[in-house]
């Protein structure tokens, strides 16, 4: 099992920029390749980036390059989005997800273990 609990969401304005941050406990963390989600009301959920397991390799939806940014740091069992120029239709709640596949996963049905979410809104 591994357990994954989101921080650094919230509210902020068009334009401005958030970090969320995703900690992992339970299975050693560097033997899972990882990723970003979010969901907005109504919506199905999409994915926002992936990054394999060694951080080599990333995967970004294309409507976010350039925007958002995945990275990891297996030392503190933790991956981190970088969310810049934000925009309402940014609006969702966000999750980190594990994968035990050695490629870089882009689907919902690659992943193994989700966590809670953290929601992030922001305001025209």
């Amino acid at each position: 099992q591994v357990q994954l609990v989101e921080s650094g969401g919230g509210l902020v304005q068009a334009g401005g920029s958030l970090r969320l941050s995703c900690t992992a406990s339970g299975r050693t963390f560097s033997n899972y390749a990882m990723g970003w989600f979010r969901q907005a009301p109504g919506k199905d959920r999409e994915n926002v980036g992936s990054i394999s397991w060694s951080g080599g390799s990333t995967y970004y939806a294309d409507s976010l390059k350039g925007r958002f940014t995945i990275s990891r740091d297996n030392a503190k069992n933790a991956i981190y989005l970088q969310m810049n120029s934000l925009k309402p239709e940014d609006t969702a709640v966000y999750y980190c997800a594990a994968s035990r596949t050695r490629v870089v996963p882009t689907t919902t049905g690659w992943f193994d273990y989700w966590g809670q979410g953290t929601q992030v809104t922001v305001s025209s």
